[in-house]
């Protein structure tokens, strides 16, 4: 018992002095450096007691102080914030190809796939590949038209919907019925499901991107303390595989659905099969061998996670 207390003494003195040295050698790096002006910052949490349950306000005002152009430590994580619109334009516009790439959560490395997505992958052949597989494939006006019967019937089943409740004085919760319509018109869209149909995998995709989405926007502490990188303090990393496999189990059903879909409807048809989706639209792209980059089924997978977590 005794060497315990010895062995713990002994980690907790390492760990004090690691971070004091840290914090001072920091300290003199960004004394002689161009950063701009900083507030002051604390050993191990950096400026994170600056910042209020809203953040933006917290830098705001901040900004007040130290101007429109400041250097901070999230944690042990150096960044530089922007809080005018010219600055903001000079990241944003005049070097966007400098800070056009972000650093992913590391809780998504375990929630999404290996492959990179459109929201973080680095600014590169294959991320001008897929902008241009969602502005040209996805997002043209050709996909659009074809997918417009899609966006009037929803907004017909609406419409009839609150019309039979305002009949039987029914009260309505305007904003839950808005986004159960978004929810139907993007899941049709997507893979010609919808969420309000009973034993639907879109209905349980839902709710597994919604427990993605929780997961992803909850401050995780690995993040920002560099010697809680590897550690699972809040247990996310171990919500976020169970979230992964539930998640890829119910979409790898679907694809398989779809690819099996698509082939009987190739031969009723003569091989003039018209997409019913943007997962047909996908899967046609990854089975073109001729394509400038291939999309994998891993790539589908993530871009099906993308829609839906931000929709």
């Amino acid at each position: 018992m005794e060497d315990l207390k010895n062995y713990i003494m002994l980690f907790l003195l390492w760990l004090v002095s690691t971070i004091l040295v840290r914090n001072i050698f920091s300290k003199r790096r960004t004394k002689n450096s161009r950063f701009p002006p900083s507030p002051s910052s604390l050993p191990i949490i950096g400026h994170l007691h600056h910042l209020g349950p809203l953040p933006h306000q917290s830098l705001y005002k901040l900004s007040n102080r130290y101007g429109p152009l400041m250097h901070i430590y999230l944690g042990s994580i150096p960044t530089v914030v922007a809080s005018s619109p010219e600055m903001a334009k000079e990241f944003l516009r005049t070097h966007e190809a400098s800070f056009s790439s972000r650093p992913p959560p590391s809780i998504l490395k375990h929630i999404s796939y290996p492959s990179d997505d459109l929201t973080f992958a680095p600014y590169g052949p294959y991320w001008k590949f897929l902008k241009k597989v969602c502005m040209s494939q996805l997002l043209g006006s050709q996909t659009l038209n074809l997918l417009l019967p899609i966006r009037n019937d929803e907004r017909r089943r609406f419409l009839v919907s609150l019309l039979k409740r305002a009949e039987s004085n029914e009260s309505v919760d305007i904003g839950n019925e808005l986004k159960k319509l978004t929810n139907n018109v993007i899941s049709r869209m997507i893979m010609s499901k919808r969420c309000a149909d009973d034993d639907n995998e879109a209905d349980e995709i839902n709710e597994v991107v919604n427990d993605s989405a929780e997961i992803v926007g909850t401050f995780n502490v690995s993040d920002f303390i560099w010697f809680c990188k590897n550690l699972d303090l809040q247990g996310l990393r171990k919500r976020s595989k169970v979230i992964h496999d539930k998640f890829d189990n119910m979409v790898e059903k679907i694809i398989k659905e779809h690819r099996a879909h698509n082939k009987t409807s190739r031969g009723d048809h003569h091989h003039n099969h018209v997409p019913r989706d943007f997962l047909d639209i996908l899967l046609k792209i990854s089975d073109d061998e001729g394509s400038d980059v291939k999309l994998t089924q891993e790539n589908i997978k993530s871009f099906f996670l993308v829609c839906y977590m931000f929709q």
